[in-house]
């Protein structure tokens, strides 16, 4: 009951948590945004460490930094991959793998599930693909390239989920702290590369730099005030996460989390007034079947 609370918890939260990193990422740069989120999120972890506490080992900042590592070339690709698109396919693609990777692990290493369970995982992938989907007019096939990026990014959040597994029981928030840091510094290198490129070809080119508008200093403002939120929420979603795989089976734990779309669509749908298409109610029905039929496995 507990691990199926957690994880369909909180899959809606990091939909909740994407649906903020998405608005924050019209204002300002994705890369940007991400960067902000993993530091906000850092703080937020290193306030509450004194309170929800951890065991630091060799175990806990090895996993917990690799898993740092695994989630910033899982971002990467994800953007890359809905970039280029069509969105409709490779977004449940990434959501489908992600779960599929540590499920699989989970069950080779023993997850033991009642014969309804492994129903209700089946139930699940199909809820997360048809929760994912997102009706496009005039969508063509994906590239190549951009099913092998979708591939590519739920394998690594897939990782990112295996790692925090494998990490001590008595271990609390350490991973999470290191996946941050680890997150962040990341992306802060990124942008310190890109900001340095462009600085340097605007100095080779001697166009100097437009002042800045009210309007862009408000929007900036606005991306950057979006970002923080993002960050706050991704840490609960991530503690959620914890507490579930702690609680119970790897195996269901990465197939609920896989259904994060839900929260993102559901936030556009009451805060954007998009529309909610019919095959995505219906995931949604199933995600819920499916939350129930594990409660009890």
């Amino acid at each position: 009951m507990l691990t199926a609370f957690y994880g369909l918890t909180g899959a809606l939260i990091f939909g909740a948590a994407d649906f903020l990193g998405g608005l924050a990422a019209k204002r300002i740069s994705a890369m940007l945004a991400t960067a902000v989120a993993a530091l906000t999120g850092l703080v937020v972890l290193l306030l509450a460490f004194p309170i929800v506490g951890g065991t630091w080992s060799a175990e806990a900042v090895a996993w917990g930094a690799l898993s740092g590592v695994s989630g910033a070339i899982a971002i990467s690709l994800l953007y890359a991959c809905l970039a280029v698109g069509p969105m409709s396919i490779l977004s449940p693609l990434t959501a489908v793998v992600s779960a599929v990777v540590p499920a699989t692990v989970g069950l080779i290493g023993g997850d033991l599930l009642a014969p309804i369970g492994y129903w209700a995982l089946g139930l699940a992938l199909v809820a997360v693909v048809l929760v994912g989907f997102v009706p496009e007019r005039g969508a063509v096939r994906p590239s190549l390239t951009g099913v092998l990026m979708a591939i590519g990014s739920g394998i690594m959040i897939g990782a990112f989920i295996i790692m925090i597994d494998l990490t001590p029981n008595d271990s609390g928030l350490v991973p999470l702290v290191l996946n941050r840091a680890v997150n962040g510094g990341i992306m802060l290198c990124v942008l310190g590369v890109i900001a340095f490129v462009a600085w340097n070809r605007r100095r080779s080119l001697r166009v100097a730099p437009l002042p800045r508008s009210p309007e862009a200093t408000a929007t900036l403002r606005a991306g950057l005030a979006l970002a923080v939120a993002c960050g706050v929420v991704d840490v609960v979603a991530n503690f959620l996460l914890l507490l579930g795989i702690r609680a119970g089976e790897l195996s269901v734990m990465s197939v609920l989390t896989a259904m994060y779309p839900a929260g993102t669509i559901l936030l556009a749908a009451l805060v954007l007034r998009e529309r909610i298409a019919p095959v995505q109610w219906a995931g949604l029905a199933l995600a819920l079947a499916a939350a129930a039929m594990l409660s009890v496995a």
